[in-house]
């Protein structure tokens, strides 16, 4: 399922990434990695706070919808 549904609090892993290849390598920048854990802290219309690799990223609800959990 999307990031996007996930609850918050709650740990997840990091199935696969998806879009183009250069949203692809944005997410691998941020540190979104498949295998990788990721939590939603906050959501602020639609839009994410997520803690990814001991570090607080914002993004939004189109990118969260292309990371599979």
């Amino acid at each position: 399922m999307p990031l996007t549904f996930a609850d918050i609090g709650e740990k997840y892993t990091i199935k696969k990434l998806g879009g183009a290849p250069e949203v692809r390598r944005h997410l691998e920048n941020l540190g979104f990695v498949a295998g990788g854990t990721v939590s939603v802290v906050n959501s602020v219309n639609g839009n994410l706070i997520v803690n990814v690799k001991e570090s607080r990223v914002a993004i939004s609800r189109e990118m969260a919808h292309k990371i599979m959990i």
